[in-house]
């Protein structure tokens, strides 16, 4: 069995910290961290994530950049959106750039795994 590969970019590490606790709780895999999107894109272009969660508001270059990039390069993988505040615009455009949900900051880990469930990442 594989294990998945989960890329968590976020310019708090308070943030990613957390994500990555609740991801360790949900399942089992390999997590590495972005600082940012710049950082993000590096590692995507250079192998293969499962998921990437991505949070939107980020310095030099921000979670819908990253979403725009990603489509544009036909990088292969899921991204969950991760943001302390999402307005309902922004969720119909994350949406049509290829993500597959959205989960408040902070994260609530009930939520998050049934995410995970729904895209068979577990």
């Amino acid at each position: 069995m594989m294990k998945f590969s989960i890329l968590v970019c976020d310019d708090s590490t308070v943030a990613r910290r957390q994500v990555v606790r609740c991801l360790n709780d949900s399942l089992s895999a390999e997590i590495q961290q972005a600082v940012n999107g710049v950082q993000a894109l590096a590692l995507l272009r250079e192998q293969h994530f499962d998921l990437i969660c991505l949070d939107l508001t980020m310095p030099e270059l921000d979670g819908v950049q990253v979403l725009e990039t990603i489509k544009a390069e036909k990088i292969e993988c899921f991204v969950l959106i991760i943001s302390a505040d999402i307005q309902e615009k922004m969720k119909v455009r994350v949406a049509q750039l290829g993500a597959i949900d959205f989960i408040e900051k902070p994260i609530n880990k009930s939520k998050l795994k049934e995410i995970l469930h729904k895209f068979g990442i577990h």
